[in-house]
């Protein structure tokens, strides 16, 4: 199952998507909003990654109008690994790397024609289980303070 959430900036964006994922069959739940009338993508960024915590949905999708401010507030959650993706290189590579389990993007940034086509790229590439990824994504979710990184302080 795949978490759908936008703000107005993403919501044509997000209409797009979800007509690619009704015409291959693959399920999601839309978590707002609902239309393109002023709202705050926090919201819809926390009910989406609370979705993906609670092993309600697999993946998840966030579209606002840059994707940034979205997808910094996905990235507060634990274990989640949300991806900020304008091009189809990036989203193969987040799948690859990071084993990302949320893909955001831009709706003023992504044409709907490129959207889908990172979208499939994203929904479509597997992790590749490769140990230094899997090194490498322990050590981004380890909880960290300052001195760890920095042990002369």
């Amino acid at each position: 199952m795949i978490a759908l959430g936008c703000d107005h900036g993403g919501y044509e964006l997000k209409q797009e998507i979800i007509k690619y994922l009704e015409e291959n069959n693959i399920e999601y739940k839309d978590f707002g909003c609902d239309s393109t009338d002023s709202t705050d993508y926090p919201i819809y960024a926390k009910r989406v990654a609370i979705a993906i915590q609670n092993g309600d949905c697999e993946k998840g999708i966030l579209i606002c109008g840059t994707g940034i401010g979205i997808s910094i507030t996905a990235n507060k959650f634990k274990g989640i690994r949300a991806a900020l993706c304008s091009d189809c290189f990036s989203a193969e590579a987040t799948r690859l790397h990071n084993n990302a389990n949320i893909l955001a993007m831009g709706g003023r940034v992504v044409g709907p024609g490129l959207a889908v086509k990172i979208v499939d790229t994203f929904l479509n590439t597997p992790f590749s289980e490769e140990e230094r990824h899997i090194r490498r994504i322990k050590q981004i979710e380890e909880d960290t303070d300052i001195t760890d990184a920095y042990p002369e302080i």
